[in-house]
């Protein structure tokens, strides 16, 4: 059965949050951030469908999710690199085009 729009939409823009963090620095940004760079993807995701994300790829041990007062920081593990390289697949997780 084919994915719909939807399903497509969510795994791409799940690695698009992975492929961010994997370009900055220390593997870690603040959810704003993440929010505003997922433009250059082609998203434009609301903040809670955003955190909705975040929990998901935490749930899928492919970041850490800190919360400093209200603002996420999640941060890339070794799992979510390797996915965002293409060097592993998740369901749920877009995998990378080849270079």
């Amino acid at each position: 059965m084919a994915k719909s729009f939807a399903q497509v939409a969510t795994e791409d823009r799940r690695l698009a949050v992975l492929r961010i963090l994997e370009g900055s620095p220390e593997y870690r940004a603040n959810v704003y951030l993440i929010q505003k760079m997922l433009a250059g993807f082609g998203h434009a995701p609301s903040l809670d469908q955003l955190n909705g994300d975040l929990a998901w790829l935490a749930e899928q041990g492919l970041l850490e999710l800190e919360k400093v007062g209200e603002v996420a920081l999640p941060q890339l593990l070794a799992r979510g690199l390797d996915v965002a390289c293409g060097r592993a697949i998740v369901p749920g997780v877009a995998r990378p085009m080849p270079d």
